[in-house]
């Protein structure tokens, strides 16, 4: 089976092809943004020889935005914290990435150095929701100036630094969900008159900059990028040529970078119901015969990550059911059932709905059908 066939990727050899998505769960500290002995404990439970977990998204800086119990890549402290995850993971035999992430304008003043404004490519506003750590609506942001775009490549490059330094085997450049790099990317969002604004290859530079920057600084096969073509429209980062944008961008990506790692498209913001229009089929090949990601509806639909994986040869990387299953690679191998995952903990703090998920056992359990839920 094919989801459990061993595949090269970047320098790291993987013994089969269930990733751990990068998940928010706010189990770091609240004000120093430190990763916890229970942040800990979680990548530990989930580690496996020669499985790749990408860590939850984490600040590049004290200027990207983040938020109470959100993981930093910028003090020592912060870096200490996740040497003892990956120095965990390790221990398991698995591979461990860090998605390094910058909110752009879904970002709020309350939680930016000296309380700025959170910066965008243009001075447009999410509207479409409130701010969801606030509770308030989203602020005008300011427009990235020239100089402020060559910081922000710097802050990427500085976080990527820190990150091998913190033990990662990699990095992850996150490009989706409607943050900072997907805001330049999308029409709807970026609506500069230079050269990093209008046309596709506009739009993309940013993206290209970046990941261009990264991977000449810590190596491209340590080097992977995230994106959703299709996932950001909750922030109001949507594209009016997705195809043509994303083809462009992957084309002139560095083709020896670990991964790419593309979100399926979906019909509902949880990406929960299938999109029978669009297709990742023609960003797959293009990056043909190179390491390619696909996430987004597993978790609700595993029988699907055998068959995509059969069909395409991706990796398939797995968010909630992997959260409620720590030997979720186990469960799948051996038909195991699944336990139920419980989306009132997501957010909050603690043990419960996030390291207290039971493993499988044959002599009685009472995990039950992921076919089952509901959620």
């Amino acid at each position: 089976m094919t989801l459990f066939e061993p595949i090269q990727v970047g320098n790291s050899q993987l013994q089969h092809r269930v990733v751990h998505a990068p998940l928010t769960r706010l189990r770091n500290t609240e004000d120093t943004n430190i990763p916890t002995d229970l942040v800990v404990e979680y990548y530990s439970q989930r580690a496996t020889l020669g499985g790749l977990i990408i860590g939850e998204g984490s600040a590049i800086s004290n200027k990207a935005g983040g938020y109470p119990r959100g993981p930093g890549l910028f003090t020592e402290d912060q870096l200490e914290g996740w040497r003892k995850v990956t120095q965990a993971v390790h221990e398991k035999g698995g591979i461990n990435f860090s998605q390094m992430w910058h909110g752009g304008r879904a970002g709020s003043s309350l939680f930016i150095k000296d309380n700025q404004l959170p910066i965008a490519p243009s001075p447009i506003p999410i509207t479409s929701s409130k701010n969801f750590m606030v509770n308030e609506p989203y602020e005008v942001p300011h427009e990235a100036s020239h100089d402020d775009i060559k910081n922000l490549v710097k802050q990427y490059v500085a976080a990527a630094k820190n990150a091998i330094t913190a033990g990662f085997d990699g990095v992850e450049i996150h490009g989706a969900n409607g943050y900072l790099i997907q805001q330049f990317i999308a029409s709807s969002s970026n609506k500069r008159t230079d050269d990093y604004g209008g046309t596709i290859p506009n739009r993309s530079r940013f993206t290209l900059e970046v990941s261009e920057a990264v991977a000449n600084a810590i190596g491209p096969e340590r080097t992977g990028i995230r994106f959703s073509p299709w996932a950001g429209a909750e922030l109001d980062a949507q594209d009016d040529t997705p195809y043509e944008t994303y083809g462009y961008i992957l084309e002139h990506l560095n083709p020896k970078l670990a991964y790419v790692h593309f979100v399926e498209p979906r019909d509902d913001a949880l990406r929960e119901v299938p999109d029978l229009v669009n297709s990742l089929d023609p960003f797959r090949k293009i990056w043909q015969d190179r390491p390619f990601i696909s996430a987004g509806g597993y978790s609700t639909q595993p029988e699907l990550m055998a068959a995509v994986a059969e069909n395409t040869g991706n990796l398939i990387a797995v968010g909630r059911a992997y959260l409620a299953n720590p030997d979720l690679v186990e469960r799948l191998k051996y038909g195991w059932p699944l336990n139920k995952y419980e989306r009132e903990f997501f957010y909050t703090t603690g043990t419960l709905g996030y390291t207290d998920y039971p493993f499988y056992s044959a002599k009685g359990t009472t995990t039950t059908s992921i076919n089952d839920q509901s959620q």
